[in-house]
């Protein structure tokens, strides 16, 4: 079983085309422009931090709060900007690992006030996910191939999971359009803090006058983490993946929490670009 997961997610028989290469190179873009977009953010925002209030990753066994001081957020957003060019532009194979090391160290400093945030977390598995690629393979081709199916498999395993730890939480009872409406408030309060107005848009005062509809989006979002391992499968991951993706807006328009960075990474992953691609060039010939 676990043998035809690994072709399916690799595909070693398959021949490279250049679709393929061209849309690899896309898809680092896309990722490097996050890691950096979360990287600066985090590093302008760190500095207003004082205690280490939630060690996460690293943290929880070497002291981060010499990153609160002396800029050197701003240091390390400056170190991933390298890492990144140096992975991006082949200058040495070690660049993406050494992204993914600052990335965490980044990430640890600014979550460690006691949230975390789950669009960067993606991003971060696809850093990780490129840096052991170009370190473990001198081919391209097998690196390409290898970062793929690591970031599809994780993420599968991950949504996946996420479902199976709500049911072990809550049962099945999980989807209790009550728990949504809870949510909801507790959203609506989150956001007060912050701007001072109490914004509830339509569709979610929607959802707070229909029991059902709140049950049965509750209820679609779990089906579609729980069946997330679909996606391993180059036959359901187009499907699966536009579920998720699905399952986010329905997320934004609800709880107006947005994952761009998820639904940027799923939108990539869901569809058979490369194909697109050597159509357009008019051939699929290897790269």
């Amino acid at each position: 079983m676990m043998q035809k997961v690994m072709h399916m997610l690799f595909q070693p028989d398959r021949v490279e085309t250049r679709g393929e290469i061209l849309f690899f190179r896309i898809f680092e873009v896309v990722m490097v422009g996050w890691a950096l977009w979360f990287g600066w953010e985090w590093g302008r925002y760190i500095p207003n931090i004082a205690d280490v209030v939630l060690p996460l990753g690293i943290a929880r066994f070497v002291d981060i709060s010499f990153m609160f001081d002396h800029n050197l957020s701003i240091v390390n957003a400056g170190l991933m900007t390298a890492a990144a060019l140096v992975g991006f532009f082949r200058l040495h194979r070690s660049g993406y690992l050494m992204l993914a090391l600052f990335f965490h160290l980044q990430y640890v400093s600014r979550y460690s006030l006691g949230e975390i945030s789950h669009g960067s977390n993606v991003v971060g598995l696809t850093a990780v996910a490129l840096g052991l690629a170009y370190v473990a393979f001198r081919e391209e081709k097998h690196s390409r191939r290898f970062a793929l199916g690591v970031i599809i498999f994780f993420l599968g395993l991950g949504y996946t999971t996420a479902a199976m730890s709500k049911l072990i939480a809550s049962g099945p009872l999980w989807v209790d359009g009550g728990h949504m409406w809870m949510w909801i408030q507790e959203r609506t309060v989150d956001v007060f803090s912050k701007s001072g107005v109490v914004n509830i848009n339509s569709f979610q005062q929607l959802v707070l006058d229909q029991y059902p509809l709140a049950t049965a989006i509750l209820t679609f979002g779990l089906l579609t983490e729980l069946v997330g391992v679909l996606i391993w499968s180059p036959r359901f991951r187009p499907w699966v993946m536009t579920l998720l993706i699905a399952m986010h807006v329905g997320i934004f328009m609800s709880m107006q929490i947005n994952f761009p960075a998820n639904n940027a990474i799923l939108f990539l992953l869901a569809y058979p670009w490369a194909d697109v691609i050597d159509r357009v060039l008019g051939s699929s010939a290897p790269g």
